[in-house]
């Protein structure tokens, strides 16, 4: 049974850079995997995606001059570099890995079927 654990979130003020780090135990494979988040009151939405060897990546269009997805698999790590926060961007942040690679970076949270437990990114002054 693969487990997703995100950590990195805290509390930071607008302008602000932080790197959230999700790390895989388990069975792994290379395999596709993401980032969702979800505000308070609103639905879980996609922020990014890779590839099992991070050759395609796919940023949200909001969010892509300001945030750059990445992994490490040999340490069974994905991570999700943010940039100039804003107040926006607060919100629980999940990683989610697919059964199987691909090329096709689906935006749909269906189509992930492991999930970590999120963790807090705050963005307040």
């Amino acid at each position: 049974q693969v487990q997703l654990v995100e950590s990195g979130g805290g509390l930071v003020q607008p302008g602000d850079s932080l790197r959230l780090s999700c790390t895989a135990s388990g069975p792994i494979s290379p395999v596709n995997m993401a980032w969702f988040r979800q505000a308070p009151g609103k639905e879980r939405e996609f922020v990014a995606a890779i590839s099992g060897s991070g050759g395609s990546r796919y940023v949200a269009f909001s969010l892509e001059d300001r945030f750059t997805i990445s992994r490490d698999n040999p340490k069974n790590t994905m991570s999700l570099r943010m940039d100039s926060l804003k107040s926006d961007d607060t919100a629980v942040y999940y990683c989610a890995s697919r059964t199987y690679d691909g090329t096709y970076l689906p935006m749909n949270e269906h189509e992930y079927f492991h999930w970590g437990q999120g963790t807090q990114v705050t963005v307040s002054s």
